[in-house]
């Protein structure tokens, strides 16, 4: 069978980066996809005795999806060095310009939708890329870096240590609604076979819990997960699910659960506000796509409003956290919709965009939200 172009050639520059004793900063989207992705990375590089001097999540509310001018800023200290993006980059064609210039060598691992071209990184991994004859294109970013993860252990890859990324893949392969088909379905059942004794503090914490317990494998995945989504208020720039899995201990782990089960009724009490919000909005308008903002509401709620909107009115459902200049947004839509389309063909009213056909994100300046909306609605009403 093909392999995934450039996989191979990741790994050799990791390990050359690790004999070599590089500077390594990762830097991953901050969902669980993302998340997950960076834990496996990051202890492989460890196991493989590498430093990494940092980590790095980007804040959705300040900085947007993806590498971004304010997170470049702030690690521009840690130049020259290895930067590795996860589960993002392959939008970034400036941002990794200005990496380059900062002294960084850039590989970028994503399996995002490509847009128009290809960031000049050192090294690209994406299945949807050109002249990459893997056949399978639906990776989630964790089924790349598991596959990653062979490349870079080879022998030291133990079974103990297999099942732990297995478990983490398929928790992320789940929590990023692929298709549940092929290379994912492997991950998935690999994965779920040994969740239950996961040594993992964080997950045996969740797994802990009164409401996952009596619950089908697939159904502990779904509540554990739901868990984890939400914006970790103590540091910004460490996701919550790096965070929980990371954890050493299951004392700390079990208290930080416990705040994970606090802040979930506030979020689905504000997720409840902003759906009936635009619900109020939208209940004169028989447009074939919703696009709907407000400067009160908080980016990390938008995803599960979209989905509940989405789902319920069968439309494509966009919505933006608007900021004083700029706005930001998450997408989802029905079976049969590819969001990243319609984009693409307003892409002159946006700064950036990109994701997946049915779930994606944006960024626009607020002087040009009509225009996309008209583009939008035109775009729906001719397709």
């Amino acid at each position: 069978m093909a392999e995934i172009k450039n996989l191979k050639k990741a790994a050799d520059r990791i390990i050359q980066a690790i004999k070599e004793k590089e500077r390594i900063v990762i830097f991953g989207d901050n969902d669980m996809d993302g998340s997950c992705s960076v834990i496996i990375l990051k202890e492989c590089i460890n196991n493989l005795g590498g430093q990494i001097s940092k980590i790095y999540f980007p804040d959705r509310v300040t900085e947007g999806y993806g590498l971004n001018k304010i997170a470049l800023e702030k690690l521009k200290e840690e130049a020259p060095a290895l930067l590795i993006t996860l589960d993002c980059g392959i939008g970034n064609i400036d941002e990794v310009k200005i990496a380059k210039k900062m002294g960084f060598k850039v590989i970028i691992i994503d399996h995002h939708e490509i847009i128009d071209k290809i960031p000049k990184a050192d090294i690209v991994v994406d299945p949807n890329q050109e002249g990459d004859k893997y056949p399978f294109k639906k990776l989630a970013n964790v089924g790349l870096v598991y596959k990653l993860a062979f490349l870079l252990m080879g022998d030291k890859m133990t079974d103990s240590l297999r099942r732990d990324f297995s478990e983490l893949a398929a928790m992320a392969t789940i929590a990023d609604m692929v298709d549940r088909t092929d290379d994912n379905e492997e991950i998935i059942m690999e994965g779920l076979a040994s969740l239950d004794d996961s040594w993992r503090p964080g997950i045996q914490a969740l797994l802990a819990l009164e409401s996952v317990r009596s619950l089908s494998s697939i159904n502990k995945v779904n509540k554990m997960n739901s868990l984890l989504n939400i914006r970790n208020i103590d540091d910004y720039n460490i996701s919550v699910p790096f965070k929980l899995l990371t954890i050493p201990n299951i004392d700390e782990a079990g208290k930080y659960v416990e705040w994970l089960l606090e802040k979930r009724v506030e979020k689905r009490r504000k997720i409840n506000e902003v759906v009936e919000e635009i619900e109020r909005n939208i209940s004169a308008k028989k447009d074939d796509v919703i696009l709907e903002g407000s400067s009160s509401w908080d980016p990390i709620l938008l995803g599960v409003a979209a989905s509940i909107i989405s789902e319920k009115y069968n439309k494509p459902t966009f919505l933006y956290a608007k900021n004083k200049e700029y706005s930001q947004g998450s997408i989802r839509a029905p079976e049969g919709y590819n969001v990243v389309l319609a984009m693409k063909s307003c892409k002159k009213y946006l700064d950036v965009y990109g994701g997946h056909p049915k779930a994606a994100g944006f960024k626009l300046d607020n002087k040009n939200i009509e225009k996309f909306r008209e583009c939008l609605i035109d775009y729906y009403d001719n397709i």
